[in-house]
């Protein structure tokens, strides 16, 4: 399962991969981000691995991150893995103009483990997509509030 939502954002393009890439910011508009911690490797580049831990509702959900690519603004890459799913993330960001920046995100599903999770990945594929909207929402909420 592959999707991809784009959304403008307000501000330059600078900022917005600033504040973006701020891990002490997650928390500000990645609801239920709770921390990520390094694994292994340097903090953002190529094959560094990172643990976060998400809440959801009364469950904690653990992933491991895997830089794939950092070539910020123009794209970063990332593997994530979770005990029932496995998927990719590439972020982009262009300069639309001077005060305007379109932050794209590609989310691609490679792997569904378990009869629940391949389940609702056919059933309700849009559960996943809502939650990759809501977070870019919520980013441009939080980037446009912040300056």
């Amino acid at each position: 399962m592959t999707y991809q939502y784009t959304i403008d954002i307000n501000l330059p393009i600078d900022i917005v991969v600033k504040l973006w890439s701020d891990e002490t910011n997650f928390h500000k508009w990645q609801d239920g981000f709770q921390s990520i911690e390094l694994l292994e490797g340097k903090a953002n580049t190529i094959d560094a691995k990172s643990k976060i831990i998400l809440q959801q509702g009364k469950r904690s959900i653990e992933l491991i991150e895997t830089i794939i690519c950092n070539d910020l603004p123009r794209e970063k890459k990332a593997l994530y893995e979770h005990v029932h799913m496995t998927n990719t993330q590439t972020t982009r960001f262009e300069k639309i103009s001077k005060n305007k920046t379109k932050y794209t995100s590609k989310v691609t599903y490679t792997r569904f483990n378990g009869f629940m999770p391949k389940l609702l990945s056919k059933l309700f594929p849009n559960m996943f997509k809502k939650q990759s909207q809501k977070w870019m929402n919520q980013f441009k909420t939080f980037a446009e509030n912040e300056y």
